[in-house]
């Protein structure tokens, strides 16, 4: 038996781990996700949702309780040592969903569907949960445990929250476990390397009839993209590309002087990363005449990192779904642990529920397996709290 595997035997063995199990209420993590999603929260517009969290951190009574300007949100639990290292363990309160989306609840069976009611309201119920579970059952823990509600994990926000909280705390915390309400049963040590650029393309433009044949900026546009769908790129390790939004044009009859897009390029591998971004640049400079322009500006920059799947943090985690007789995979995202994972801090990021539909209006939560998930963040939380002084 690995040293993991019998800390987190002799946690579910304990009288205070099974009082804190039995204190696992599922109707009220539910609740407290539905009131959480309820509030919209479109990244950069975190505010409103923030407010709320810090609320609720304050009535569940944790130390140094504040937010930040960029609307994350802190509360701090202190451990047995008051020198101990920290744990800090986050969920991001934003979400895809413009603020005039309508997000209506509805119930089918064992699935609640809800717009952002997955990625992350489930998240952040979770931690919640986890905070007023450590609170009211006194579960022993030497680390001190650093909880943080942050912004800015979707699209554009480029992860900007977490980037604050790690700059804030760098010098604290020892380690990091990420909350994504949907990802029960994946365990993500390694965070892949993302690039995201807007492409604009101008040109002189011109009446559709009179000046026809004149360079397009849609049209070049257009030339782009079906050439950048031509790319090869390799399966090991996983590379990525997509143009996820795109515009320009003034009305049917004009030649478009501008268009842009948005592009979305994803690796395993910084390498080909790197070469990916290459080929896409090549596109542009062969496509690109004396009147027609592309020009890139870098929108987004995730880095990559990783820990092994060796790593005590990751053992951990794994033992503690096999607590709850579950299976995991291992795997790498582009998730909020990109920042802590690059900065070299041991982090994983592990799930509530399962789901589906994330970022589409019928996204969905599955509401069966919610108790064994936020029993396995539990025995995670407490075994790591209690073993990071040594990694």
């Amino acid at each position: 038996m690995s040293l993991s595997n019998a800390s987190i035997v002799r946690l579910t063995n304990s009288a205070i781990l099974k009082n804190a199990r039995d204190a696992i209420n599922k109707d009220d993590i539910i609740n407290s996700a539905i009131r959480i999603q309820q509030i919209a929260a479109p990244t950069f517009a975190e505010q409103a949702r923030a407010e709320y969290i810090q609320s609720l951190f304050r009535q569940l009574d944790l130390e140094n309780v504040e937010m930040d300007d960029v609307y994350n949100v802190y509360g701090w639990l202190p451990g047995e040592y008051a020198d101990a290292p920290a744990l800090l363990i986050s969920a991001h309160t934003d979400t895809v969903f413009p603020i005039e989306t309508n997000l209506a609840v509805r119930n089918e069976g064992e699935q609640i569907y809800g717009p952002g009611l997955g990625d992350n309201s489930l998240g952040v119920a979770a931690l919640l949960g986890l905070i007023e579970i450590f609170k009211n059952t006194g579960i022993p823990h030497e680390a001190n445990l650093c909880f943080v509600a942050n912004s800015r994990e979707e699209g554009l926000g480029d992860l900007g929250g977490m980037r604050g909280v790690i700059q804030k705390l760098r010098d604290k915390v020892k380690a990091v476990i990420v909350l994504e309400g949907m990802a029960l049963g994946r365990i993500y040590h390694a965070g892949i390397g993302v690039r995201r650029y807007k492409l604009t393309v101008t040109c002189p433009g011109g009446h559709s009839w009179l000046h026809f044949g004149g360079s397009s900026a849609i049209h070049s546009l257009m030339q782009f993209g079906s050439d950048l769908c031509k790319i090869e790129v390799p399966s090991v390790p996983r590379t990525t590309y997509n143009i996820g939004v795109i515009g320009g044009g003034t009305s049917v009859n004009t030649i478009a002087s501008e268009a842009f897009c948005y592009i979305d390029l994803r690796s395993e591998d910084v390498e080909s990363l790197q070469n990916l971004e290459q080929d896409v640049m090549s596109i542009a400079d062969r496509l690109a005449r004396e009147d027609v322009n592309f020009h890139f500006e870098l929108v987004g920059n995730r880095p990559a990192g990783a820990i092994p799947i060796d790593h005590p943090l990751v053992r951990l985690a794994v033992d503690a779904h096999e607590a709850i007789q579950m299976k995991t995979e291992l795997d790498g995202g582009s998730t909020d642990a990109n920042i802590p994972l690059s900065e070299g801090i041991p982090t994983v990021c592990v799930g509530v529920s399962y789901g589906g539909n994330a970022h589409r209006l019928d996204e969905y939560i599955e509401t069966a397996p919610i108790e064994l998930g936020m029993w396995q963040l539990m025995l995670l939380t407490t075994a790591a709290s209690n073993a990071i002084s040594t990694w």
